[in-house]
């Protein structure tokens, strides 16, 4: 490790996860590094800004001691508020958001509990519209109000199993889970089975999916009408939504916890894997039971 004023750019647990020479990459090509030395430098700028993200209850000043704890024997800076506050802006966000695109993406292995359904790797969109933001001019220019403070929705794309961010996007709560779930699309690929919930139901972005090779399996609304075209023999039938040709499974459920507090529900869902025989039967078995599962099925690939 470097000495003196060096030091505060090799920070912690951060510097393992994310190397400084790649920090610095990111930095170059996006016009953050500087030429000459600072006692507070563009690198450890980046790590202060990941740091403040682990530590979100506390400020400034408390974030960059527990950044720079293990440093304790070689001569720090102790920057003031207004310092940091400073590094945290000379940053901006174009930097911060390039680093996570290169980073983010699947990591589950082929043996990875919880992460695949046959040959396919099976991810999730999933919204939160409920991260409260500081209550100040810029935020509420940005996002508005909702309940007497900004808000913010954010919409991960996520690999099941190892929780591992894909993609991201977030804005104002005023547009819809579809709409900041487009913005993600690109991202998918064919050997992905993407996973939803009710709330993405729609022909539009049902189409929209489709077209980008991914397969499908979601949850239906309960007042949505799916005419049926072929019956099938596992209970399945095959149908049509706008334009895109699939199956409808009635799955009834229950979990038994390790308490024996039981749970049920009937949930109809849609996949584009429309052949029966090419699904392992967890797919297609009408019901199913967990005995001595603690938690509810995590996706709807291994309840049905």
């Amino acid at each position: 490790m470097a000495r003196g004023r060096y030091a505060p750019a090799h920070l912690g647990e951060l510097g393992t996860l994310l190397p400084p020479e790649l920090v610095d990459a990111v930095l170059e090509e996006h016009g953050g590094r500087h030429a000459r030395l600072r006692d507070l430098p563009s690198r450890c700028g980046v790590y202060f800004v990941l740091a403040m993200c682990l530590f979100p209850e506390v400020g400034y000043g408390l974030v960059w001691r527990k950044l720079s704890a293990a440093l304790g024997a070689f001569p720090l800076v102790s920057p003031t508020v207004k310092a940091l506050r400073d590094l945290r802006r000379r940053i901006g966000v174009a930097p911060v958001r390039a680093l996570c695109e290169i980073v983010a993406g699947p990591l589950a292995r082929p043996s990875t509990p919880g992460s695949r359904h046959g040959r396919y790797r099976t991810v999730s969109f999933d919204g939160c519209s409920a991260i409260r933001l500081p209550d100040n001019r810029a935020n509420r220019a940005a996002f508005g109000r909702h309940g007497g403070w900004p808000m913010l929705r954010l919409m991960p794309l996520v690999e099941t199993g190892t929780r591992a961010l894909i993609g991201s996007s977030f804005g104002p709560p005023s547009e819809g889970e579809i709409a900041y779930a487009r913005r993600l699309l690109h991202l998918l690929r064919p050997d992905m089975l993407v996973l939803w919930d009710k709330g993405f139901d729609g022909n539009d972005f049902l189409a929209k999916t489709y077209a980008t090779g991914a397969k499908i399996l979601g949850r239906l609304k309960s007042n949505r009408i799916t005419p049926v075209l072929v019956r099938l023999d596992d209970g399945s039938y095959l149908s049509r939504l706008g334009t895109v040709a699939v199956r409808v499974i009635e799955a009834h459920i229950t979990v038994t916890c390790a308490d024996t507090t039981t749970f049920t529900g009937s949930y109809r869902l849609i996949t584009t894997l429309t052949a029966p025989d090419a699904t392992p039967p967890a797919l297609s078995s009408p019901s199913t039971t967990n005995a001595g599962n603690t938690n509810p099925p995590t996706s709807p690939c291994a309840t049905p």
